[in-house]
């Protein structure tokens, strides 16, 4: 993290009254990849190419929105709930088992935590997957809400919903929220609502990265860039 005076660092209350909202997949976890392996285990099985903007295209769904794309765009004769138990059994165990934090990740989050920030996740990842790999890197009891877009009858990172949600479960107003995210889209939706938004940089939205760095109110490589003061 950027250097700070030691006041800050130490201060109980530095960020008393605001929330900090996380992204997961490709923010907090370093995880795309997993979802890399997947997409191309999935459709070379059904001998298909995997699209240059597939990934793209699909960032901001929920999981079942993934799936309804997926049928719809492939003519695949598979219902969306044969696809979500599909890439459940592919990716689940990755979750369970290896994926890991961004760097410096923990040591922000419990920075936030001691100075009085409200900590969610706003996730288009499954619950189950969520608890799981925040439980095994031990950071799962830091977060004060979990928002996800199945809270929010589905409706992707596109729109405000899941992150108005995160901070409507925490008690804290739009504009006092730092949300962190690493796709345009869900960049673009948070500061349309007032809440600041960090862009954490990922090798799968590097094709965007200009755009997001036009228009987020911080950038990241990893968590040691991060805001002390949110």
């Amino acid at each position: 993290m950027p250097d700070s005076p030691d006041s800050v660092l130490s201060s109980g209350n530095a960020n008393a009254g605001k929330a900090a909202i996380f992204d997961l997949d490709g923010t907090l976890l370093d995880s795309m990849h997993v979802w890399t392996d997947v997409d191309n285990e999935f459709l070379h099985g059904r001998g298909l190419d995997v699209p240059a903007d597939y990934a793209e295209s699909i960032a901001h769904l929920s999981f079942e929105g993934c799936a309804e794309y997926t049928i719809r765009r492939f003519g695949l004769p598979d219902s969306p709930q044969d696809l979500m138990d599909e890439w459940n059994r592919m990716a689940f165990d990755a979750y369970a088992t290896t994926v890991p934090l961004k760097p410096h990740a923990e040591k922000y989050l419990r920075h936030l935590k001691a100075t009085g920030a409200k900590l969610a996740v706003a996730t288009s990842l499954p619950p189950r997957f969520r608890e799981a790999v925040l439980r095994r890197l031990g950071v799962y009891d830091l977060f004060d809400a979990f928002s996800s877009v199945d809270d929010v009858n589905n409706v992707g990172k596109d729109q405000p919903d899941v992150y108005l949600h995160a901070a409507a479960q925490v008690g804290v107003a739009p504009t006092d929220c730092t949300v962190f995210e690493d796709i345009l889209v869900g960049i673009r939706v948070v500061k349309s609502v007032g809440m600041r938004a960090w862009a954490m940089y990922d090798a799968s939205s590097k094709n965007q990265w200009r755009q997001i760095t036009a228009i987020a109110d911080g950038v990241m490589h990893d968590f040691s860039d991060a805001p002390l003061i949110l």
